[in-house]
């Protein structure tokens, strides 16, 4: 195992190192090795993560041929792995913090690869919707610390550049996903989507053992909110749970209802310990920082929109005009693709200009997008003329976004913060990713029967709103220049 350089230690421990690092504007800062190997792994991790929601999608009738599981049991294959990532986000990211990135996101990648080894073996849907519950607690307990072991070992004025890289690599995941997917299950079956990580994850855990250096929150304890805990992670998981099935049981149902009411019913519980417990699940005072606060609305309009716009234009290619699984990934590709190029040169004007107009801009380009669709999508197919331009406005639109909301997010927050700061922010996406999806699903089931087409136009109309109205949100509230800029003020 690498040693960690005391000075980096005190430096992280103190937070003299950060504050040097923001006073620091003469010339440009150099960054050394370790930090370009802990970017290079961090960021294979996140392609990881993301490849292996988008791929499933693809898999799906071969899964149901072959474990001949119903499409209730399908659903579930993504449903258990959005709820479990939603509920371990903020618990995965106060350990992170409390305990060290390094010593949480090692035993991660140790858990997502036998949650994918799991999954690839499964001889039948029930055991494969467990797998990836483990697959997914996996996720949710690397994915905070693989930013927040990163961070620290980039220069304060280059971190959203880092974040941009590391936004890159998912978006990239997003875009391969389907054509992967579909090269892996011609190769040898389904099972090969998720066997392939096994590999992947042993020269990730094998490589960050070795290169990765440790860091954490240094007035952190090590102890935990008996009572938070618990309540914050089971509020999380009624709701979502509440949001997902809602789709298949209605959102007038006894049993969605019944759950929204007591997942609501413990916020209020956890939002008070959290004010009182010295080492809370929720970390109150972020909030009380603007940019964090800020980013945290913006994310949430933002998040009901991408996804769900996202799962709108794949039905559309699909169910409306026709097109077959490899047409629809090819069609759906330009936009993630050029999103992954965007992002990198983003992470570099979030750093020289800040984030205000970059995410602004980012999110109206989103919205005009589907308001574009809106105006001008028919029945009549279109893929490569009028589906195409608003497909590369909506893939300039989230490059210039995706990756800037966590260094937005994280811009003014004390590095010995990185992973619960960006595990509330994942958790807070999370949660609204679901309630967009739910929303564009019960419009589209509204006209099911009458006009598929208003289904869409329906979604496309909530798509550009929520987008425009995360830029407002952004560009009103969001504090102008860079962090190196505030800081010096």
């Amino acid at each position: 195992m690498a040693k960690t350089r005391s000075s980096d230690v005190a430096d992280d421990r103190t937070g003299q190192g950060d504050k040097a690092d923001k006073g620091d504007m003469a010339g440009p800062q150099e960054i050394d090795r370790h930090a370009w190997v802990a970017l290079a792994i961090t960021t294979l991790v996140a392609f990881l993560v993301v490849v292996d929601v988008s791929v499933v999608n693809v898999a799906f009738p071969s899964i149901r041929a072959d474990l001949g599981a119903s499409d209730t049991a399908l659903a579930w294959i993504i449903s258990g792995y959005n709820i479990s990532v939603a509920t371990f986000l903020l618990i995965s990211g106060r350990l992170a913090d409390s305990l060290g990135r390094k010593r949480v996101f090692l035993p991660g990648v140790v858990v997502f690869m036998i949650g994918s080894l799991a999954s690839g073996l499964a001889p039948n849907v029930e055991l494969l919707i467990a797998a990836r519950v483990l697959q997914a607690v996996g996720g949710a307990i690397l994915m905070p610390a693989s930013l927040a072991v990163v961070l620290p070992e980039f220069p304060f004025s280059r971190r959203s550049m880092a974040i941009g890289v590391w936004g890159a690599m998912g978006s990239l995941g997003a875009a391969f996903g389907p054509a992967l997917g579909s090269l892996l299950i011609n190769i040898g079956g389904w099972r090969y989507i998720f066997l392939i990580n096994v590999p992947i994850c042993v020269i990730v855990f094998v490589t960050g053992r070795r290169s990765l250096r440790e860091s954490s929150d240094p007035a952190a304890t090590g102890r935990m909110d008996l009572i938070g805990v618990p309540v914050g992670t089971v509020s999380v998981a009624l709701l979502m749970l509440a949001i997902i099935q809602g789709e298949s049981w209605g959102l007038t149902d006894g049993r969605t209802i019944g759950l929204v009411i007591a997942g609501l019913a413990l916020l209020p519980i956890l939002i008070w310990r959290s004010a009182r417990h010295p080492e809370p699940l929720l970390q109150l005072d972020l909030f009380r920082s603007r940019t964090f606060s800020a980013t945290s609305i913006g994310v949430s309009l933002y998040s009901m929109a991408f996804t769900a716009g996202f799962l709108l234009n794949s039905l559309l290619l699909q169910d409306l005009w026709d097109l077959s699984v490899v047409q629809t990934g090819l069609a759906l590709s330009p936009a993630p693709i050029l999103a992954s190029i965007v992002s990198v040169p983003a992470g570099r004007w979030a750093d020289r200009f800040g984030h205000r107009w970059l995410l602004g801009l980012g999110s109206s380009m989103c919205g005009a997008s589907f308001l574009w669709y809106r105006l001008v999508l028919g029945a009549e197919p279109a893929v490569w003329t009028w589906f195409l331009v608003g497909s590369l406005a909506l893939g300039l639109g989230v490059g210039l976004s995706i990756a800037s909301w966590f260094s937005a997010a994280v811009s003014d927050v004390n590095p010995a913060r990185f992973g619960v700061a960006n595990a509330t922010l994942r958790t807070i996406q999370q949660v609204f990713y679901a309630v967009g999806i739910s929303v564009v699903i019960a419009l589209l089931a509204s006209t099911v029967d009458t006009d598929q087409l208003l289904g869409f136009q329906r979604g496309w109309t909530w798509a550009f709103v929520m987008y425009f109205a995360s830029a407002a949100v952004i560009m009103t509230r969001f504090p102008s220049g860079s962090s190196t800029q505030r800081s010096a003020q």
